[in-house]
Order: structure tokens, then sequence, then C-alpha cells
């Protein structure tokens, strides 16, 4: 009898270790992979959150248009945002003074709200006063920002390489983290792909 309950607990001990350390792996398809220059991020998309934005994502960067884009804004103990490929492409029509007013080709999104809170790590939808607005841009978050939730769609968190979004070149805070000559994405992948 002693035996039997020591090894139940062990199999619900067991389960919820495994339960809590892969709450958000995800599967290679829905796993998006960030190239900086220190090294690969790798983040967990989260279609069970946000379908249309992370079916959106994963086209854009399977045509390739993040490659190569700045972080043009970029807040200390806040976030780091990239993503506008119409005019954050550092090898094709950047432009410092535009960029984080574009999209894509691709038409904006309804929101998709969740009760997800934003913290560190967490991946979220940039977009303008209109809340369907989003399009391409996101940020990934430094530290937990409350007045965020519910009001940003979530896409994701970072399984990885969050000490190398820390070192991503940080804005001006006087001008709302406008970042001159800023990092960028240099190549974004998702993992099912080959490379």
């Amino acid at each position: 009898m002693q035996l039997r309950k020591l090894a139940s607990s062990f199999v619900v001990l067991a389960g919820l270790l495994a339960g809590s350390v892969s709450a958000f792996a995800a599967d290679p398809e829905n796993t998006m992979i960030i190239t900086l220059k220190d090294g690969d991020v790798t983040i967990a998309l989260r279609p069970d959150l946000a379908p249309k934005h992370v079916e959106q994502i994963k086209k854009l960067v399977r045509e390739g248009d993040y490659d190569n884009v700045a972080f043009h804004r970029v807040i200390e103990g806040f976030m780091a945002q990239t993503g506008d490929v119409e005019f954050g492409d550092m090898k094709d029509g950047f432009d410092p003074n535009r960029a984080g007013m574009g999209g894509s080709k691709l038409p904006d999104i309804q929101a998709e709200f969740s009760q997800e809170n934003f913290k560190r790590g967490v991946v979220g939808m940039a977009r303008s006063q209109d809340p369907n607005s989003a399009n391409s841009q996101f940020f990934i978050m430094f530290d937990t920002a409350s007045s965020l939730d519910g009001q940003y769609t979530i896409v994701g968190d970072v399984e990885s390489g969050m000490e190398l979004v820390d070192a991503i070149k940080k804005g001006d805070a006087a001008n709302n983290g406008s970042v001159s000559d800023p990092d960028r994405m240099i190549k974004v992948r998702i993992a099912a792909d080959k490379k």
C-alpha cells in the first residue's frame, strides 16, 4: 500500500514538473527563431491565443519580410519593438524617420486579446489606437507591464535567448525609445522549415 502511494505520488509530481517545463513549448511549426548579432532567440508562438496573428507572422517570416528589420523602438525596462517591414528593413528601404509607422502588404488583423499577462519574455503585437490595426510589428517585453493586459494581442513567449534580447541597443527615453543606428533581426525563420 505504501509503495503504491509513493509510486502514484511520484507519477503526479513528474506530471506536474513536465507540464510546467513545457507549458509554452511549441512544436517546430510554431517556433520562431530570430537571429540577432549575438545569437538566436527562440520564441514559442501561441496559436492557442492568437491564431490569426500567428498565421500572419509565419507568412511574413516565410516570405523573408522580417530579415534585416530594425528594433526601431527599445525602452529600457519595458520592451523592444520591431517588425516594421515597410520602413524598418535596414538593407532595403530603411527610413529612420518613418520606422514604426509602417506594416506589411497584408491586411491588418482583428484583435485577439486574451487573459494572459504581459510579463518578461512575452511577445505582443504592436498596433495604433485602433485595437484592430495590428499588422507586422511586434514587441518583446523586458519586464511586466500589466497596463497592456487585455489591450494588446499576445502572440508568443521567449523560450531561450532572453539575455540576447536584453542586450539589444536601447533607445532614447526622451524620444519614446527611438533608436539611432539600431540593432536588427538578421534572419528570422520557423523551426519546421529547412535552413
